[in-house]
């Protein structure tokens, strides 16, 4: 596959100390914050080409199913993508991490069958942009498997994340912004979202700012006759 030219930078995006954080936090949180099980959920019946943009340090990628034939994985931070490249290595399925930012996907347009956002669109810096990237990339009905951050719905925890997103949480974070509205976003983006549901990670225990997610499927609408 011919790659789609970019004036964005391999390494725009730098966090090397959250990049270490993530790496061992999120492994930890596969079983004891049940992402695992999440992750098979949010991949389940994908087919053909896919991309997925912030892989991270490509954790989803044993959960893809047999069907998928590629994965192509952006991931912008390159201590993240080192590992996604290990993780590729072990995959079921071929794997092609990429550098690359959200918001100028490096491939050709209406290329693949579905893409995957997850736990990244709470950390891009334009989340219009980054949308709009992947309806580009995405072939009239191809998928959009969605699982983020999102906004509380009761008032006070809602106030929290809006305060912790204007102060620090961004800056130790790798950029990550709890109160997000990111099914609205992905509506205005011209996506028609067919299914979701409210998920709280993890499921029981204190409440977290980042305990609020959404995770469903959306769909770039077919071209008419």
């Amino acid at each position: 596959m011919r790659l789609r030219s970019t004036r964005i930078p391999e390494d725009t995006v730098h966090h090397p100390v959250f990049a270490r954080f993530y790496a061992r936090m999120s492994v930890v949180a596969e079983t004891k914050a049940g992402l695992g099980a999440v992750r098979s959920e949010l991949l389940a019946g994908l087919s053909g080409r896919v991309i997925e943009i912030g892989a991270g340090n490509g954790l989803n990628f044993a959960h893809y199913p047999p069907a998928v034939s590629e994965v192509v994985a952006i991931e912008p931070e390159r201590s993240l993508r080192k590992l996604a490249v290990r993780s590729a290595l072990r995959a079921g399925i071929p794997v092609d991490v990429v550098p690359g930012a959200a918001e100028a996907l490096p491939v050709k347009s209406e290329a693949f069958d579905g893409a995957v956002a997850s736990l990244v669109l709470c950390t891009v810096r334009n989340v219009e942009r980054s949308l709009a990237e992947l309806v580009r990339v995405l072939r009239p009905g191809g998928e959009l498997r969605f699982f983020e951050h999102v906004r509380a719905d009761d008032r006070a925890m809602a106030a929290t994340q809006r305060a912790l997103d204007r102060t620090v949480w961004p800056l130790v974070t790798g950029g990550c912004h709890t109160s997000r509205d990111t099914l609205a976003a992905i509506e205005r983006a011209g996506f028609v979202v067919e299914t979701y549901r409210r998920v709280r990670m993890p499921e029981w225990g204190v409440r977290l700012p980042t305990s609020a997610c959404v995770l469903g499927v959306a769909r770039r609408p077919a071209l008419r006759d």
